[in-house]
């Protein structure tokens, strides 16, 4: 096997977790609806939002495409508005709807996670399908990880989506890696394994709990090189250089 030298991390239920907040929530629809400039009621227009978003997100998987945002919201989520002020407004819009899905924050024990594999000298990454262009940098910034991450590659910028592996090679190329000295972290036995492999990179991981592992198949097309039940793994995997 290769040699590692860098480590992608997908973000949802790999990195961060989603939890419920209905402040956060409402203020974030609140929002919404003001910046559409509509009188409709906030939790109602957003319900009609979900129904469009999986329309969307079908489409968005069949073709491995993630639209601009500008496009997300004229042709998918609001285009009965001004398509020319709903699109100058797309990032922003984008931002405000995640945030009506609750707030992300990081695994238990993942930025020392993350300190400590940059700290024992491997270049780290991150791979995520994502609507907003936005948040990650963000949030990024928000908890003073920027310095860590040379690579982030976002669906919503590369207009490309796992399991594409253009998506898993533009990440190496920012990290300045080749593809054989790779890992992907991911929590998608399907989609995060048969990218990670047909991007060629070194190794996949896939981050679940045995909860979860008990309900997949497990096959030669979706099997990872490891699986892991708990961020902290990753120390055990890989020592320092």
């Amino acid at each position: 096997m290769n040699e590692i030298t860098a480590i992608f991390l997908d973000l949802g239920n790999t990195l961060r977790v989603l939890t419920q907040n209905e402040e956060h929530q409402s203020r974030a629809r609140r929002t919404i609806v003001e910046l559409l400039a509509t009188d409709e009621d906030p939790v109602a227009f957003c319900e009609k939002l979900d129904a469009r978003y999986k329309v969307y997100r079908k489409w968005a998987f069949e073709n491995l495409t993630e639209a601009p945002e500008s496009e997300l919201w004229t042709r998918w989520l609001a285009p009965e508005f001004p398509q020319e002020r709903t699109a100058s407004l797309g990032v922003e819009l984008t931002f405000q709807y995640r945030q009506t899905m609750g707030s992300r924050v990081m695994v238990d024990g993942g930025r020392d996670v993350v300190l400590e594999l940059h700290r024992r000298g491997y270049i780290l990454g991150i791979i995520s399908n994502l609507i907003t262009s936005r948040e990650v940098p963000d949030w990024l910034d928000e908890e003073g990880l920027t310095p860590y991450f040379k690579s982030v590659a976002l669906s919503s910028v590369l207009g490309i989506r796992k399991p594409s592996p253009e998506i898993y090679l533009v990440a190496a190329r920012q990290a300045g890696v080749p593809p054989e000295q790779c890992v992907y972290v991911g929590d998608n036995l399907k989609r995060d394994v048969t990218g990670t492999r047909d991007a060629g990179f070194g190794m996949s991981i896939i981050l679940i709990s045995p909860e979860e592992l008990a309900g997949q198949v497990i096959t030669d097309v979706n099997r990872p090189d490891q699986i892991i039940h708990d961020i902290s793994q990753l120390l055990d995997l890989f020592p320092g250089r």
